[in-house]
């Protein structure tokens, strides 16, 4: 069990647990950092950070996750020790919310014309307080009995290659780094695997415009894979980070918070180069 985990969602976005309960799981399960780095929001970082003062032993960081798009696919990037209170970055998250509840309402009525009747009544009650996500029309399509688990709902309908699947408004990464910045926070690159084309070229863009940061130790990756960031994050002198990713939604297949082996470094790291 790692101590440190960077990267974790909660009900402000499309997690299971509240951000107190994600703080209370941590200490739980004996971790020192962790960060909340929940999709275009920063909503639930006040009650993190006050849940952990019962926990003197866990430093929560506060965080976001930002999607942004590049041809043929997206990047996600995650912003760490960001200045949760700025105005700037609060009217930009939200512009980038409100996209993701149209795409949202346009995916549900591409489902009911291929014959999956779900209602935006209910995506919405599932969501709750959190930003609306695919993984909200995914357990409404999985309750109606249309798919028998979460990874069916993206591989025959809402993926990107999916039917169902609509687009919304991102920022580029670029424009992501930017805006991480001018919020006072370090950019870090998340899961780079998943993002499409030429990585090293897009980590050598997004390094010239800012980025601090690789997301390394993550769920999946095998040592070669880890090698390889490793070595992409020593040519540019970016900091290794890394995570769970927990959601909380498919407990059957998810790594649990503190499930990925991140070393301390990697979070002594960030703390070091935020107080610069």
């Amino acid at each position: 069990m790692s101590r440190v985990d960077l990267h974790i969602h909660s009900t402000a976005s499309d997690g299971r647990l509240t951000p107190e309960e994600v703080v209370k799981e941590a200490a739980g399960r004996g971790l020192a950092v962790i960060a909340l780095t929940d999709h275009d929001t920063v909503d639930g970082i006040v009650a993190a950070l006050a849940a952990a003062q019962a926990f003197p032993s866990l430093e929560v960081i506060p965080g976001t996750e930002i999607s942004t798009t590049v041809p043929r696919g997206e990047v996600h990037m995650l912003g760490y020790f960001i200045d949760y209170a700025s105005s700037e970055l609060s009217i930009r998250l939200a512009r980038m919310r409100n996209s993701r509840r149209e795409r949202a309402q346009l995916m549900i009525a591409k489902l009911r014309a291929l014959g999956v009747y779900i209602e935006w009544r209910r995506v919405q009650e599932i969501a709750g307080d959190g930003v609306v996500g695919r993984p909200h029309l995914a357990q409404a399509m999985l309750e109606k009995g249309y798919i028998a688990s979460f990874k069916e709902a993206f591989t025959r309908y809402i993926g990107r290659d999916g039917p169902a699947y609509a687009e919304r408004n991102k920022l580029t990464p670029v424009a992501a780094v930017e805006l991480i910045r001018q919020a006072r926070g370090l950019p870090v690159l998340a899961h780079p695997f998943t993002s499409v084309g030429n990585l090293e070229g897009l980590v050598s863009q997004l390094t010239a415009a800012g980025l601090v940061g690789i997301e390394t130790y993550y769920k999946d990756y095998t040592p070669t894979q880890i090698g390889q960031l490793l070595s992409l994050a020593n040519r540019y002198h970016l900091i290794a980070t890394g995570g769970s990713d927990f959601h909380g939604i498919d407990i059957a297949s998810e790594v649990m918070i503190g499930g990925v082996e991140v070393p301390m470094e990697a979070a002594e790291d960030l703390m070091a180069a935020a107080k610069q």
